[in-house]
């Protein structure tokens, strides 16, 4: 086992992402076609040409990851990549990570990502809820900072991305007491991020009982490469991947325990396949051994062929 591939979630978008391979390779705008006609409206157009704003709203902004993962998986293995052992996604990206490895159809992936960033944000008012980025700090004092910040509202660690940088997400009055609180405990930075979905927080427990009831009318296969799913378990049934897509809607990502994992079990390389090489940076800080490389522009593909 030497090769795994990696897909970014949310927060990977900008506008004019993969311009480049896309006049290189035609399969990328192809793929973007194919989503378009999912969604009813011109998706590589709102990712080339904006407004940022309407490629933010969560809704938009997961079909738009959903569909640069796949079209830069499928320039590369057009071109004769190597199968990897295993495939895993950040938070979004595990839906990229599933049709990648054959568990999911391209079309109803890209119809299910639109409804959950839906459901998403219908599952909370604007302004209520609020994400924000520790850096600096221990994971246990980040939880116990939370637990002090709480009282009696929600906010809670929800994504483990590397050590010393930690994501936070609950009710907004108490992510603010609990960014103050890692303050005080010698965090080096602690910052509220553009997002008012907290994401992966028990907030969204009833975007995760809808997303439920729409998964159960998808089908699903056995995926013919393995993927990992976000709490470090596999995707090894279709009844285990809706579960698992259900249960990390409103559970962590835990991104540093995948990754450790992952070298463990013998990966050397690790390919990070969509914009913005969010997680290779992530993966240089959890994990030093591995080769890194990250594919979104011509000069990214052809490092990751030779």
């Amino acid at each position: 086992m030497s090769l795994a591939v990696v897909f970014p979630g949310q927060g990977s978008q900008s506008v004019g992402m993969l311009r480049e391979l896309a006049a290189a390779e035609p399969v990328v705008t192809e793929t973007f076609a194919e989503a378009s006609e999912v969604l009813g409206y011109d998706l590589w157009r709102l990712c080339q040409e904006g407004p940022e704003s309407e490629l933010n709203a969560t809704e938009r902004t997961q079909p738009a990851m959903l569909a640069a993962g796949v079209a830069v998986w499928r320039a590369w293995t057009a071109k004769g990549a190597p199968r990897p052992a295993c495939l895993a996604g950040h938070s979004l990206g595990e839906f990229t990570a599933l049709v990648c490895g054959g568990a999911l159809a391209f079309r109803d992936a890209v119809d299910v990502v639109q409804f959950r960033g839906r459901a998403m944000q219908e599952a909370m008012p604007p302004g209520q809820g609020a994400m924000a980025a520790v850096l600096g700090l221990e994971d246990a004092e980040v939880e116990a900072a939370c637990r002090e910040a709480a009282q009696g509202q929600v906010v809670e660690p929800v994504n483990y991305n590397s050590p010393g940088q930690l994501v936070i997400a609950g009710d907004a009055a108490a992510v603010a007491r609990a960014l103050e609180a890692c303050k005080a405990r010698g965090a080096k930075r602690a910052l509220a991020l553009p997002v008012s979905v907290p994401s992966h927080s028990s907030l969204m427990r009833g975007a995760g009982e809808r997303l439920r009831e729409k998964l159960a009318g998808v089908t699903i296969a056995t995926p013919s490469i393995e993927v990992y799913a976000i709490a470090l378990g596999r995707h090894a049934t279709p009844e285990q991947i809706r579960a698992n897509l259900v249960a990390q809607l409103s559970g962590p990502v835990r991104w540093s325990d995948t990754v450790r994992d992952m070298v463990s079990r013998g990966v050397t390389r690790i390919v990070e396949c969509g914009p913005g090489k969010v997680l290779t940076g992530l993966n240089r800080r959890i994990d030093k051994s591995p080769t890194l490389l990250a594919i979104e522009d011509p000069a990214g593909l052809a490092a990751a062929l030779a």
